[in-house]
């Protein structure tokens, strides 16, 4: 099948499929004589098992290294389980700081009870003052979760 055609079979957006096959998660398919890719339904499979683990939020990272064992069936699954363990360890801490910032934001709500201009706005007002007070910006919202560092997100990871 073409790109298109396994865009479409797999609700992958053609963008994601390329980026998968550039960082090496995807195998590169052959080329018709008119260059263009023909995907077979392995390319189909995995890039099914690429899209599940991303929807557990793994990284990229992750991802190779389940592959890399997906791939050789017989080496034992130790490591596998391990990063499983960092990942729910790593789910439970992410879901304590989205608790926090759900009672961060819900006091800043209850800053400003009705409409209001906005030069008397209790939320405008208290975002400013955090603003002005805060010399860092929070890591809840940033890329690189398990100590890795920033990566580039695929084209359309909105959808997976």
């Amino acid at each position: 099948m073409k790109i298109g055609e396994l865009s479409t079979a797999t609700g992958t957006p053609v963008e994601t499929v390329r980026f998968y096959e550039r960082v090496g998660l995807l195998p590169a398919p052959k080329r018709t004589s008119g260059n263009f890719r023909i995907y077979d339904e392995t390319h189909a499979e995995r890039l099914a098992f690429v899209r599940h683990c991303r929807s557990l939020d793994m990284t990229l990272d992750e991802v190779r290294v389940l592959l890399q064992f997906r791939d050789a069936p017989e080496r034992g699954c130790g490591e596998v389980n391990e990063m499983v363990d960092a990942h729910i360890a790593h789910v439970a801490t992410r879901i304590q700081e989205l608790r926090a910032l759900e009672k961060q934001l819900k006091e800043l709500r209850r800053t400003c009870g009705d409409a209001r201009a906005g030069g008397e706005c209790g939320i405008l007002s208290g975002l400013s003052s955090a603003a002005a007070t805060s010399s860092k910006p929070s890591k809840s919202h940033v890329r690189g979760m398990h100590g890795e560092k920033p990566r580039m997100q695929p084209p359309g990871r909105a959808t997976g």
